[in-house]
């Protein structure tokens, strides 16, 4: 199911709040699509209202091509959310999601619609003057990538068919990652709050709390036990933190 305030095609509302005080925009991790948030979705509702971002090239968006570029992507995703910042949002980004949002708030707020908040989870901060992250590059390099970070089941893996639809996708978000360089600029100025797996190989705490450099505002740093997917396995806590901050925001709507 869709809203139905903005433009549809980059945003999936699972469970829709039309009354919710705030709104929390989640960007999918390499591969991912949105519906990884549905669980989030539905455990946040009807405090928050959760738009889960479809990047092009997976599940209704298979037929388009998957961006190579996260800049562009970032562009794309903060052009189609100008009419859903209606309300107070947040937004939350894991793994490559996280640097997807980060640079989707610098748009947004040049253009004078931040978000109140930014939730990074599961990846460094971005620091200037750093080449691009090596990724894997072969279908065997992938493979085994998703293996090593227990992002998909054994079985979905072993899927011929399954490994077909998801590989394009997947290549295309590592060359974007790869490709990504950080341009310096005005920080955020809106409180940003990061989440570290303490056993991540591809992001640990110290750089996950490098975030601090991206705001002037507020920054705090949740460390869970786990690997890459901590928060698949500490769903419990990431809710508890993000129905804690987000209901800062929605207190004032509340009591007016």
């Amino acid at each position: 199911m869709t809203g139905t305030s903005g433009d549809n095609t980059w945003f999936r509302t699972f469970h829709p709040v039309p009354d919710a005080p705030v709104r929390l925009v989640c960007l999918p991790h390499a591969g991912g699509s949105a519906g990884f948030y549905y669980p989030l979705a539905r455990a946040l509702a009807p405090r928050a209202e959760v738009l889960a971002v479809q990047y092009p090239g997976r599940q209704d968006r298979r037929a388009e091509p998957p961006a190579t570029d996260l800049e562009t992507l970032a562009d794309r995703i903060a052009e189609g959310l100008v009419p859903w910042t209606d309300r107070p949002y947040a937004l939350f980004g894991h793994s490559m999601g996280a640097l997807v949002a980060f640079e989707a708030a610098r748009r947004l707020r040049a253009a004078g619609h931040g978000p109140v908040e930014l939730f990074v989870s599961g990846h460094h901060a971005p620091e200037p003057d750093a080449g691009g992250t090596p990724q894997p590059v072969t279908d065997e390099e992938v493979i085994a990538e998703i293996r090593a970070l227990n992002g998909t089941g054994d079985t979905l893996i072993d899927d011929p068919e399954t490994l077909r639809m998801i590989l394009p996708a997947l290549r295309a978000d590592y060359e974007a990652l790869s490709r990504y360089r950080f341009r310096p600029g005005a920080p955020l100025d809106c409180p940003v709050t990061a989440f570290a797996g303490d056993d991540d190989p591809k992001a640990g705490v110290e750089g996950v709390r490098a975030w601090q450099t991206r705001t002037t505002g507020a920054f705090e740093l949740n460390v869970f036990g786990g690997g890459h997917f901590f928060l698949v396995d500490r769903q419990a806590e990431v809710l508890g933190v993000l129905a804690e901050h987000l209901g800062r925001v929605a207190a004032p709507a509340v009591a007016s």
